[in-house]
């Protein structure tokens, strides 16, 4: 004897399909109404706090007249292409850096003042000016006394060393490594990447311990070959 389904409503076959069908596609059909993700335009400098931004890099005296010869190389790219104000404060000897209101990132301050340090510290303006168009290049400093303690004539053969006749040492490290190399005295500058600086700077530092230069050489062949097949 069959139960008897009085006060129910019948729940036909067809309308179990279609309730099946909406619950396995109710998600896609939410999806498909949320609407797309808004795309907002980078903040320029000023909007983002409002506030002007300053740096300011000191010209060392032997730096005074190349950087009044030089000075249109460095104004143009600073003023034209990364929008930074700058000037030259004659009374405190420092090239100031400002941001403007259509300056497009707030990092293009902190690439000027890399820029221009690079300059004071002896680099070519044509060098120095990489580290506005490339982001990953940087410069490290060390002392010839930071490796090894060296006074008098055997210092000044240290330096011989990594300049080499006519500077052929510097060069052909310069080349191997992709890097700029400025020998200050007993201060070494090297511009370039991180990689290509440890590279360069193991050289430096074989040479002011005393390695030949032959030696430096065909370590220094080995190791940027190793990299050529790495990258």
């Amino acid at each position: 004897m069959e139960p008897a389904n009085e006060g129910q409503p019948s729940i036909s076959a067809s309308s179990m399909e279609l309730d099946a069908v909406a619950g396995a596609g109710g998600d896609v059909a939410k999806t498909s109404v949320l609407p797309a993700k808004p795309k907002f335009a980078a903040l320029t400098a000023k909007e983002m706090d409002g506030k002007v931004q300053f740096r300011k890099v000191s010209v060392p005296p032997h730096r005074y007249s190349a950087l009044k010869k030089s000075w249109m190389e460095i104004y143009t790219p600073i003023y034209d292409h990364m929008k930074i104000d700058i000037r030259m404060n004659l009374k405190a000897r420092k090239v100031e850096l400002k941001t403007r209101s259509d300056t497009p990132d707030v990092g293009n301050l902190q690439k000027c003042a890399d820029f221009v340090h690079a300059f004071m510290l002896g680099f070519d303006v044509a060098d120095a000016v990489a580290l506005l168009r490339v982001d990953d290049l940087y410069i490290d400093s060390f002392e010839i006394q930071d490796v090894k303690t060296l006074r008098g004539e055997h210092e000044k053969r240290a330096i011989g060393r990594l300049s080499g006749k006519g500077g052929k040492t510097k060069f052909t490290i310069e080349n191997c490594t992709r890097t700029r190399i400025v020998i200050a005295d007993r201060k070494i500058h090297i511009l370039g990447s991180f990689v290509n600086i440890k590279v360069a700077r193991d050289s430096l530092c074989s040479l002011i311990l005393g390695s030949p230069a032959g030696k430096v050489y065909s370590k220094l062949r080995s190791v940027t070959a190793r990299l050529a097949e790495r990258f």
